[in-house]
């Protein structure tokens, strides 16, 4: 019953299976291999356009590195006040930047409110040299509390971001999730809404370690290639990140490891609304479910072998917990079962 973060998974057997049968042998290092172009041309191939990609080893060094390509001096990016960049990421959007600055958006339940953005991003437009001037936008998709922009929102927020001139990035570190609930294409979730740059995550959907920075902004990917190799991000055997993405486009396979976790959610989500000792905090919409529980019910359930973590209360969820309340975040993966969830419902219940 562990559902404490999705990448507590392991790895999905077919991912296994393509990286041993590419550890033998030798290829061309650093990105220039035959594998790791046909990799490349896939992702083509699923965004239906010529794109540039650079595999990088974390979320954070994709995030960090996707806004460091548009950091200018006195820069600043926006974005939703929970967001990971904000939050979880210990400074290093600013440190490869070279000093921006990050500004929070305020927003319910993750996601940036339109009128918000424009008010935050108007403040810096004057580029006032003791201010500084804004230099990007990020939305996360999904959000860092299971929710999901929809198709238009990405696209307003694509407007705010082009009527400043700004490049829209999205961290898409459970891109997949967001994708089949949205039941969308990866085109239309994207450059066909006005996204210029992706932080593409495959670690949390099945991968051992699979990061990518896709850019349709092809201009740019010449100074990408040395602001990764100045990180320190660029694998000299790529093939086995390669490998990786090889398995888990093929067949299909990344939007059924994803559309299995989101699955589980929904049925995690029946649990809290049939129980009698928690209730959802709100309807998930990809492989997060946010509930609040009776405090004293959950640590004798996680006493009990149940993993999961409490969690801070966003904006927007107002004072619906109880003194002897707390809220927590459930996360499913490709490795969640059924069994899981009826264990832990009873659990819960008993």
């Amino acid at each position: 019953m562990i559902f404490a973060s999705d990448n507590w998974a392991g790895a999905h057997p077919k991912i296994a299976a393509r990286l041993s049968a590419n550890a033998a042998g030798f290829s061309r290092g650093y990105g220039d291999g035959a594998l790791d172009r046909a990799a490349y041309e896939r992702f083509g191939e699923i965004f239906e356009r010529e794109v540039a990609v650079f595999f990088v080893a974390t979320g954070t060094a994709a995030n960090s590195l996707a806004l460091a390509a548009y950091g200018k001096p006195g820069g600043i990016s926006f974005g939703h006040r929970e967001a990971h960049i904000i939050e979880d990421e210990c400074g290093a959007p600013e440190y490869f930047s070279q000093g921006s600055r990050l500004c929070p958006v305020d927003g319910p339940l993750g996601r940036m409110d339109l009128k918000a953005l424009e008010r935050t991003v108007d403040r810096f437009a004057s580029e006032n040299v003791h201010a500084g001037r804004p230099s990007a936008i990020s939305l996360t998709q999904s959000t860092e509390v299971g929710t999901v922009y929809s198709l238009d929102e990405i696209k307003a927020i694509s407007g705010v971001a082009s009527q400043y001139s700004l490049p829209l990035h999205m961290d898409g570190a459970r891109f997949a999730n967001a994708l089949v609930s949205l039941d969308t294409t990866p085109a239309e979730m994207t450059w066909k809404r006005g996204v210029d740059i992706v932080s593409f995550g495959g670690t949390k959907n099945g991968c051992w370690c699979a990061e990518a920075i896709v850019m349709f902004d092809l201009d740019r990917a010449r100074e990408m290639a040395f602001l990764r190799k100045r990180a320190a991000q660029l694998f000299s055997k790529s093939r086995f990140i390669s490998a990786q993405f090889d398995a888990y486009f093929d067949g299909g396979l990344w939007l059924d490891t994803a559309r299995h976790a989101n699955a589980m959610t929904r049925q995690l989500a029946a649990v809290f609304e049939n129980s009698s000792v928690a209730r959802l905090a709100w309807q998930p919409q990809a492989n997060e479910v946010f509930a609040i529980i009776k405090t004293s019910v959950a640590e004798r359930t996680q006493a009990a072998g149940a993993v999961f973590y409490n969690w801070n209360v966003p904006a927007g969820l107002g004072g619906q917990l109880g003194e002897d309340e707390t809220l927590y975040r459930f996360v499913t993966s490709f490795a969640t079962t059924a069994d899981d969830i009826s264990r832990f419902g009873d659990l819960l219940q008993s």
